[in-house]
C-alpha cells in the first residue's frame, strides 16, 4: 500500500497537523491570556478588532510578492518562524500594573471586603465556587495603619513586639474561612480567626471592645487561591491610559505578529498544496483534515496541561501551553522544508489578471458570500462560549464545575467529528453537488444552527449541534479555497487565496465581531445568534435566487467555474492516504 502514497504529499500533510497542533495550545488562549495579564475586556476586544484587520492587509500583500517574485516556499516557512517566536515571546509579555486592595476591618471579628473595587463585578457564582471549595485560604497583608491601631494589636492580638515600634505598615498573614465568605449588595465579605505575625507566632485577631478599638484600613493583599485573587484584583491603570503603556504596545505588537504569521501560513501553504496536488484539487480536503486532528488534540491537552500546572496557584500558568505550541511549530518549520514546490506558472501582471477577474459578477457573489459566512464564523468563534456561559449560570452555580469541561467536548467535537470527516469526503461532496450548491448549502446549516443555539436552554444540548461544524466550516473552508484556487489566473494562485483569506477574515470576521459584540451586549445572547441565524438563511435564499438567474441568463465568466473543472479532472481512482 504505501507505494501507492503520493510522498511528495506527505509533508504537505504533516505541515497541516503540526501547524494545527503548534496554533491549537494557544490560539484557543489568547484572550483569557490577555486578560491575566491585566487587560480589560474593552481592551481585548480592541486588540482582536486590530488583528484580522493586519491579517487582511498582510495576506494578499505577500501572496503578491510571492507570486511576483516566486518565492512562496519562501514567505511560507518565514512566516512560520514568525509565528513560533511571536508565540513564544507572548509568553513573556509584560503584565499590566494592577492592585490587589481590600479593606480591612476588625470591630469584633475580622474581616476584610472588596469594597474598595468598584471596577470589579463579582459574580455570585464565583462566591458560591469559593465557598464550596474545601481548606482555607492563606492571604497575606499589608495593612497601612494609624497610631491607635496599634493597641489594638499589642493588646488584643497579643503582638508585643510591636509594643514600642510602631511602623507605617503593619504586614500579616490571615487564615480566610471560605465559609464565612458572605455577599451583601455589591461588596464580598471574607472572615477570620488566626493570623500568623512576621515572627511566626499565630495569634487569634480580636477586637472586642467595640469602636473604642477598631482597626478599618485598606491593605494589599495577596492569596494563595486563585478564585479569591481574581475577585479582589483590578487593574491599576484605566482604560484611557492604557494606550500610554508599553505593556500595551509590547503585546499588540507581538500579537499582530503572530496573527500576520498565521495568517500568511494559511493562505501561501494553501497556495502551495493546490499546486502539489496539481488538476486533483478534490484532494485538498485530505490534506487538510490533518488540521483539524491537530488542533483538536492538542488544545484540549494544552488545557488540561494549564490546568494541572495552575493548581494551587494565584494565577493560571500558560507557559507549558507556549513551550508546546513553539516546539510544534520548529518541527513544523523543519517538515514544511522539505516540500518539493515549483512555481511553474508566473503571472505578467498579477494586478491587472486579479482585477479582472473581480469585475466578473460570478467572483462578486462569491466574495459577498465570503463575507456573509464570515461573520457568522465571527459569531463561532468570539460569542458561542459566551453564550454557553450564560445559559450554563441559569442551571445553577454548580455549572461552573463542569463549564470549561463542556467547553472543551465542544471544541473536540467540532473538529474531531465535524471537521475532519466533512475536510475528508469534501472533495466527493463538492464533485456531487457543485460549488454553488455547497455554498448555499452552508448558509442554511449556518442559519439552522443559529436558531437552534437560540432556543436550547441546557447548554449540554448544545453537542449534536456541534457535528454540524463539518459543514459550516469544513465544507464551508474546503469550498472557499479550492473555489478560489481553480478561478485563479495562472501564476496567481497565492495572491488569489490571499485575497479570498483576507475578505473572509479580515471583512467577514472583523464585521461580524464588531456587529455582534453590538447585538449581544444590547439584546442577549440568545436573540444574536437568533438575528444571525435569521439573516443566514434570508441570504441563502437570495443566494441561490442570484445563483438560479445566472444560470438561466447562461452568464459566461472568463475563467471554467470550479465544479465544471472538478467534474473534467475528477477521477475515479481515490488518492490512498495515510488516513485510508
Amino acid at each position: 500500500m504505501l507505494d501507492r502514497v503520493n510522498k511528495d504529499l506527505l509533508p504537505m500533510k504533516a505541515h497541516y497537523f503540526l501547524f494545527n497542533a503548534g496554533t491549537g495550545p494557544v490560539q484557543p488562549f489568547l484572550s483569557t491570556y490577555a486578560r491575566q495579564l491585566g487587560f480589560s475586556a474593552t481592551i481585548v476586544g480592541l486588540i482582536y478588532t486590530i488583528l484580522p484587520i493586519s491579517g487582511m492587509l498582510a495576506k494578499p500583500i505577500v501572496g503578491a510578492i510571492a507570486d511576483r517574485f516566486r518565492c512562496q516556499k519562501l514567505m511560507f516557512l518565514a512566516a512560520q518562524l514568525l509565528t513560533a517566536a511571536a508565540f513564544l515571546a507572548i509568553n513573556f509579555s509584560p503584565e499590566i500594573p494592577k492592585d490587589q486592595k481590600v479593606h480591612f476591618a476588625c470591630d469584633g471579628d475580622a474581616v476584610f471586603d472588596t469594597s474598595p473595587l468598584t471596577k470589579v463585578e463579582i459574580d455570585d457564582c464565583l462566591v458560591d465556587q469559593f465557598q464550596k471549595t474545601p481548606g482555607n485560604v492563606t492571604c497575606r497583608m499589608n495593612c497601612p495603619m494609624e497610631e491607635q491601631f496599634w493597641k489594638v494589636v499589642v493588646q488584643y492580638w497579643n503582638a508585643t513586639e510591636y509594643q514600642n515600634y510602631h511602623p507605617d505598615n503593619f504586614e500579616f498573614t490571615a487564615f480566610v474561612i471560605r465559609e464565612k465568605t458572605i455577599r451583601i449588595n455589591n461588596a464580598t465579605y471574607f472572615g477570620f480567626k488566626y493570623v500568623e505575625l512576621d515572627s511566626g507566632k499565630t495569634t487569634k485577631a480580636l477586637c472586642p471592645c467595640g469602636k473604642e478599638c477598631h482597626i478599618s484600613t485598606v491593605c494589599d493583599i495577596t492569596c494563595d487561591d486563585y478564585t479569591l485573587n481574581s475577585m479582589v484584583t483590578q487593574t491599576a491603570v484605566s482604560d484611557e491610559d492604557v494606550y500610554s503603556k508599553s505593556q500595551f504596545w509590547i503585546f499588540l505588537i507581538l500579537m499582530i505578529f503572530g496573527w500576520v504569521g498565521q495568517a500568511v501560513v494559511v493562505s501561501v501553504g494553501d497556495a502551495i498544496c493546490f499546486q502539489l496536488l496539481g488538476d486533483k484539487p478534490n484532494r485538498y480536503g485530505y490534506q487538510r483534515l490533518f488540521g483539524a486532528l491537530g488542533w483538536g488534540i492538542f488544545s484540549v491537552i494544552a488545557g488540561l496541561m494549564v490546568d494541572s500546572l495552575s493548581e494551587g496557584s494565584s494565577k493560571k500558568n500558560f507557559e507549558s501551553a507556549f513551550y508546546l505550541s513553539f516546539a510544534f511549530l520548529l518541527l513544523d518549520f523543519a517538515v514544511s522544508s522539505n516540500l518539493k514546490n515549483a512555481q511553474t506558472k508566473q503571472s505578467t501582471s498579477i494586478l491587472k489578471d486579479v482585477g479582472r477577474l473581480l469585475v466578473e459578477f460570478r467572483i462578486v457573489v462569491f466574495l459577498v458570500w465570503c463575507i456573509a459566512v464570515g461573520m457568522c464564523t465571527a459569531l463561532m468563534w468570539q460569542f458561542l462560549f459566551f453564550l454557553i456561559e450564560d445559559l450554563a449560570k441559569n442551571q445553577g452555580c454548580d455549572s461552573q464545575e463542569w463549564i470549561k469541561t463542556l467547553e472543551g467536548i465542544v471544541q473536540a467535537i467540532q473538529t474531531l467529528a465535524g471537521e475532519m470527516p466533512f475536510f475528508f469526503w469534501s472533495g466527493k461532496i463538492l464533485k456531487r453537488i457543485g460549488h454553488i450548491n455547497a455554498m448555499s448549502l452552508v448558509l442554511l446549516v449556518i442559519g439552522i444552527r443559529f436558531i437552534l443555539y437560540s432556543v436550547i436552554t441546557n447548554p449540554w444540548w448544545f453537542l449534536p449541534i456541534e457535528f454540524l461544524n463539518g459543514l459550516t466550516f469544513g465544507l464551508f473552508y474546503a469550498c472557499m479555497t479550492s473555489y478560489a484556487s481553480v478561478a485563479a489566473p495562472p501564476g496567481t494562485e497565492a495572491t488569489m487565496q490571499g485575497l479570498v483569506g483576507a475578505i473572509f477574515e479580515g471583512v467577514g470576521v472583523s464585521l461580524g465581531s464588531f456587529v455582534g459584540g453590538l447585538i449581544y451586549d444590547a439584546y442577549s445572547g440568545p436573540w444574536t445568534f437568533r438575528l444571525f441565524g435569521i439573516g443566514a438563511l434570508i441570504t441563502c435564499l437570495l443566494h441561490a435566487g442570484v445563483q438560479f438567474l445566472i444560470k438561466r441568463s447562461d452568464y459566461e465568466a472568463r475563467y471554467t467555474s470550479p465544479s465544471e473543472a472538478f467534474s473534467a479532472l475528477y477521477d475515479d481512482q481515490q488518492e490512498m492516504t495515510l488516513v485510508e
